[in-house]
């Protein structure tokens, strides 16, 4: 149930969403009598939509999430797995056109083959079942595994768990499958944005690990693009609700976990 409440919500209170609401208002409004509260919520819809379009704006939001967790520059000496958690696949199009499509993340994977490379003798846990409202003819995981194969990765090195449709689910079911042991060291690659709630979340089922982020957003570059910046924007926001939510739910141990 709050499954599916979150997703819900996260469309009502989409920020792109929530502009075309209040200019729907404010032009409904300048076509009656009220034309001053009209104008005023229309004034407001071009304001915020501008400072929107002004990209490094609308990154602020992302800067404390990614800064949380450094890059992980200097890889460990000893890795016995590494944690993949699932987003960067885009299961539709996948099954769609019959290979793997990619979406903006997909740096997760490219680190995870850089990664296998250095650790040829690591175990890789791919997490990531279906993360919409609607099933899928293929998972997450089992179509980054698909894709490992053909990039050369062994395939009795995967470990594939792809129940899990949230980030709360990637711990619990992954854990429940690896059983890792008092002393093992596992490096965790997921966005920059996502990893203090992915760390807390580990943390709250009693398993450290090494972060290692990838996929960073925000940027100091100045550039004009609405489309850009509604993407960054909405992208926080569904990071900082997480957050909340999930510190609510007891399901992290800090409300924005650090190293």
């Amino acid at each position: 149930m709050l499954y599916l409440v979150s997703k819900v919500l996260q469309i009502v209170v989409e920020p792109g969403d929530l502009l075309l609401i209040l200019l729907a208002i404010g032009i409904w409004r300048l076509a009656t009598s009220r034309r001053r509260k009209g104008l005023a919520l229309v004034t407001l819809v071009l304001v915020v939509g501008a400072a929107i379009a002004v990209v490094p704006v609308a990154d602020l939001p992302l800067v404390p999430l990614e800064s949380r967790f450094p890059a992980l520059h200097a890889l460990p000496a000893k890795v016995d797995g590494i944690i993949l958690l699932g987003g960067a696949v885009d299961p539709e199009r996948t099954a769609e056109y019959g290979q793997v499509a990619l979406n903006q993340s997909a740096a997760r994977i490219t680190e995870i083959a850089r990664l296998a490379r250095h650790y040829p003798v690591a175990r890789i846990v791919l997490s990531g079942g279906v993360g919409g409202l609607l099933n899928e003819p293929i998972t997450e995981a089992r179509a980054t595994a698909q894709l490992l194969i053909e990039l050369g990765v062994a395939q009795n090195r995967l470990v594939i768990e792809d129940r899990s449709r949230t980030t709360h689910e990637n711990t619990v079911f992954s854990k429940a499958l690896i059983d890792p042991k008092p002393g093992e060291v596992w490096i965790l690659v997921t966005s920059a944005a996502h990893m203090p709630r992915a760390v807390g979340c580990f943390r709250r089922v009693g398993w450290p690990v090494v972060a290692d982020p990838v996929d960073f957003e925000a940027t100091d570059r100045f550039h004009i693009s609405f489309a850009d910046g509604i993407r960054s924007l909405s992208y926080a926001e569904h990071e900082w609700l997480g957050l909340l939510a999930y510190r609510a739910a007891g399901w992290t141990t800090a409300l924005l976990p650090g190293p």
